[in-house]
């Protein structure tokens, strides 16, 4: 490798949702782009023989996955049954931030659901609606416009009154209409629609979906195979590996294996110089540039400026008043299963494809948090055999019990918003990787302003629901003897917050560092708040935002 070739008018450290996007509006524009990924490169045939050949019992998100040594990955299942546990969790709901997330290029959008929402407005003003948390330095208004160009690029079906008569209002409204029509229903979210409307208070929406109804860019029409997570193995689900090699053909350099461990800062100019990485062989490499973004995972971001620390910057890089690491969240998810009296065969297309909504926003906020949920459709047949197992059944009853159990059992899931909490924090654990980087540990607890809203969906939604589709043999996850007990939704964000008081946020308006003028950081590290949306779409939204603010500042510099 010659190291005197690596400079670049912008070097992005990071090459999933947030980087890639970045990374080819910046080289569309001309500059000089290189992209830095810790993780290797994957072949969706690769993955789909992984899953395909897993130990139907220590399949998850993860499993296809296999982390390497120098690019752990947050939560990964051996075939054993024993689990790696890079990210260490502690304090009252450690256990709701053990989020699953993976470290190679295309990032974890190699095995998430597609799910394509939009914040509401009123998530970025939360403070001045509710009184509850804080504000965002922007609004819904800055973002629409990049959360339409976000929409273009993955492509994204969905429904909405501009798309035809009949169709839901989401909430956030919008400009354009939707690139491809909205995934029809599928059989169970039409039982589960009935169900809603009949036992409960609530609405059904179809879900935004990064997902084609239709050909689009090159990707075919989705085709139900219903593993989306782990992996979609045609392809008919948007990946940022996509972007990936769109970047490449702009002229974008995206250098895999490629562990970012020190930014270099020069204190004369408060700018960042260099960044320095290890290739798998622990060789260090410096690369130079006029513009740095971090655009990795917000734990791992968040991990990166604190190991960066130095004698003049003794916190970590941006750190001085001690913000970077606070503030950590994630949706706090709760979900129950059960067997219904009827027919719902769950399995037959995309693994999220209906939500409720209703309870997304409303003057209620200003006491408890706000809600969204959705089927999660997978089909059943591995856990009703084990739990038929379990009850000793062979032959003919273990026929029936599979065959009965397959069709009726339902899987609801839930996700809670929680407020920003500085107490609720990612420090460097004492434990090292082969490089000698510290993995991250995060303190966390979840206050009863999210509480008080998780006993609202057990008592409103779950248990009419339970009752209403005659169920039986219900089981609440994580914890079967407690419907409360909160599980990580592998949404988190925070750690290093935007504001417009560096004393208590970490970059501006602008997503760019207080301290450090050419320093931006392109992650969910820097949302304010959670809402209830899936956000990965606000995550590129916001990471298309600073490639135009850099676009504008670099053609005048």
């Amino acid at each position: 490798m010659n190291s005197t070739s690596l400079s670049a008018d912008v070097v992005i450290v990071g090459a999933g949702a947030a980087g890639s996007i970045a990374a080819l509006e910046l080289a569309n524009s001309g500059l000089s782009v290189l992209v830095l990924d810790a993780g290797p490169r994957v072949t969706r045939g690769e993955i789909v023989e992984n899953f395909r050949n897993a130990p139907i019992t220590t399949r998850a998100l993860t499993t296809p996955y296999p982390p390497k040594p120098w690019a752990l990955s947050s939560t990964f299942y051996n075939v054993d049954g024993t689990v790696l546990d890079y990210l260490q969790v502690s304090g009252p709901d450690g256990d709701a931030y053990q989020t699953d997330y993976m470290r190679l290029v295309g990032g974890t959008t190699w095995h998430w659901a597609g799910c394509a929402w939009r914040h509401l407005p009123n998530d970025f003003r939360l403070k001045s609606t509710y009184g509850v948390g804080r504000d965002w330095p922007i609004g819904y208004d800055d973002l629409e416009p990049y959360y339409y160009r976000a929409e273009q690029i993955w492509g994204v079906c969905g429904p909405d009154p501009l798309n035809g008569a009949g169709q839901e209002f989401l909430g956030s409204p919008r400009k354009q209409k939707y690139p491809m029509e909205l995934m029809p229903w599928t059989y169970t979210s039409r039982i589960f629609d009935e169900a809603v409307r009949n036992y409960t208070a609530c609405r059904l929406v179809h879900e935004p979906e990064a997902r084609n109804t239709r050909p689009y860019e090159g990707r075919p029409t989705c085709a139900g195979n219903n593993n989306c997570m782990p992996i979609c193995p045609i392809g008919a689900m948007y990946n940022a590996m996509e972007t990936v090699i769109k970047a490449e053909k702009a002229g974008a350099r995206v250098m895999e294996n490629s562990v970012v461990y020190r930014i270099e800062t020069n204190p004369a100019n408060n700018e960042v110089v260099a960044v320095h990485f290890y290739n798998p062989n622990r060789e260090s490499f410096r690369v130079t540039g006029k513009t740095f973004i971090l655009a990795a995972h917000n734990i791992e971001t968040v991990k990166l400026m604190l190991f960066s620390k130095d004698s003049k910057n003794p916190n970590g890089i941006a750190n001085k008043n001690d913000q970077v690491g606070r503030c950590m969240m994630e949706h706090a998810g709760t979900e129950v299963q059960f067997t219904c009296k009827d027919p719902v065969w769950m399995g037959q297309g995309p693994q999220h494809n209906a939500a409720v909504d209703t309870w997304r926003d409303g003057p209620w906020r200003n006491g408890m948090s706000a809600s969204i949920h959705r089927i999660d459709e997978v089909n059943m047949t591995a856990q009703v055999t084990e739990a038929a197992l379990k009850k000793g059944w062979v032959g003919k009853p273990l026929d029936q019990a599979i065959r009965h159990g397959t069709a009726r059992r339902i899987e609801i899931s839930s996700h809670h918003a929680v407020l920003p909490n500085p107490e609720n924090r990612l420090t460097l654990a004492d434990k090292q990787d082969m490089l000698g980087i510290n993995y991250p540990s995060v303190h966390y607890s979840i206050d009863d302003y999210t509480r008080r809203s998780a006993v609202r969906t057990v008592k409103e939604l779950y248990e009419p629901l339970i009752e209403g589709m005659g169920g039986t043999d219900v089981l609440y996850i994580p914890d079967p003897t407690n419907p409360y007990k909160f599980a990580a939704e592998d949404h988190p964000m925070g750690g290093a917050l935007m504001g417009d008081d560096p004393n208590t946020s970490v970059v501006d308006a602008q997503c760019r560092s207080h301290e450090l003028k050419n320093l931006y950081i392109a992650s969910s590290a820097v949302f304010v708040s959670t809402g209830t949306a899936n956000p990965t779409l606000t995550i590129a939204a916001i990471s298309l935002r600073i490639a135009d603010t850099i676009k504008a500042e670099l053609a005048h510099g």
